[in-house]
């Protein structure tokens, strides 16, 4: 798998999915590392989420382009659905329906990565 660079998300609201050790979820492989990382999937791109950073300016900043528009959780653009792992929002409720949230949906561009996190994006985007 590649490695990119990416620009990390600050989050305050948290979302959670199964953890990365459930064996349901076949978890990625990530790196031995200090701080959480993300992976895109199924390209298998992945970036460090350093404290204070966005997952989506994390993406950005290692060279992983995730689609943005606003970067403050209103467009929706770059909604991604959280397949494990767990993030904290810096906004209390960003723009997502409390179904979309219960489906595993987030916005990188709010969200800070608690976690190692693994990520798809819509399969309109893909």
């Amino acid at each position: 798998m590649s490695q990119h660079s990416v620009r990390t998300l600050h989050a305050d609201f948290s979302a959670t999915v199964p953890a990365p050790g459930d064996p349901a979820m076949n978890p990625p492989e990530f790196p031995s590392h200090a701080h959480p990382w993300a992976q895109l999937q199924p390209h298998g791109w992945q970036w460090p989420c350093p404290a204070g950073m966005s997952v989506l300016e994390a993406a950005l900043a290692h060279g992983v382009e995730l689609p943005s528009s606003c970067r403050n959780g209103t467009c929706r653009a770059c909604r991604c659905r959280l397949v494990a792992g767990e993030v904290r929002f810096r906004i209390d409720w960003p723009g997502l329906s409390a179904e979309e949230k219960a489906e595993g949906w987030i916005l990188p561009c709010v969200a800070l990565a608690r976690t190692d996190l693994a990520l798809e994006l819509p399969p309109d985007v893909g």
